[in-house]
């Protein structure tokens, strides 16, 4: 039988113990999910439950196949909810970027233009990453094209950037990167993340939250 997921750190105090009420959740522009078991044909994830503030960062954690991309995609509307329920403000506005690269190949597109799509702000990418702008998608390689699709959700303006094993193909550098511009985009939005490098994790998280094996 599953356990529960569990949230580290920390124990609400025992007279704050009761989830967030509806009106809470919308009033403080998070996301709240209520024991969510969910999948695709059927469940590979659940029973979860965890809230995301306003201007927090949450990770989740947790083994291969807990269902921790499952949890992103309740959120984005590509996977089902079989049971519990997940609270949401009704003016939500999300960005997502998938695990998956992509599909960039034969697509005339620049850095600068998928930057633009988003609403991202391309003033704001590090120096040493301007010249990507310049140039199409499929010209890239791995690391760079991740950097460049993790910026564009991350710097998108929206209320919850859905960050998806963000530092896949990225070298230290990049890392770095992300870890500073996270700390900035935070102000004004939350991020949702999954990630198997558990230092990256720890730099960028105000809470952990376990997810485990179904």
């Amino acid at each position: 039988m599953s356990r529960p997921a569990v949230q580290t750190p920390p124990a609400r105090s025992p007279g704050n113990a009761s989830r967030p009420t509806l009106q809470e959740v919308r009033a403080s522009g998070c996301i709240t999910f209520h024991d969510v078991v969910a999948g695709y044909e059927h469940p590979v994830m659940g029973p979860l439950s965890f809230t995301v503030r306003a201007n927090e960062v949450v990770a989740l954690w947790g083994p291969n196949g807990a269902g921790k991309t499952t949890a992103l995609n309740v959120i984005g509307g590509a996977a089902r909810v079989f049971q519990g329920r997940v609270e949401r403000s009704e003016a939500l506005r999300i960005s997502h970027q998938h695990q998956n690269p992509l599909p960039v190949s034969g697509i005339p597109l620049s850095g600068r233009e998928l930057l633009k799509l988003t609403g991202a702000d391309p003033a704001v990418l590090p120096v040493s990453l301007q010249p990507l702008l310049k140039r199409r998608l499929s010209a890239l390689s791995g690391g760079q094209l991740q950097l460049l699709q993790v910026w564009a959700c991350l710097l998108a303006p929206v209320d919850l950037v859905l960050l998806d094993e963000p530092t896949n193909n990225v070298d230290q550098e990049g890392i770095a990167h992300l870890e500073a511009a996270m700390a900035t985009a935070r102000h004004g939005r939350s991020i949702l993340l999954v990630s198997h490098d558990r230092r990256f994790v720890e730099a960028v998280s105000d809470r952990i939250v376990e997810v485990p094996a179904r």
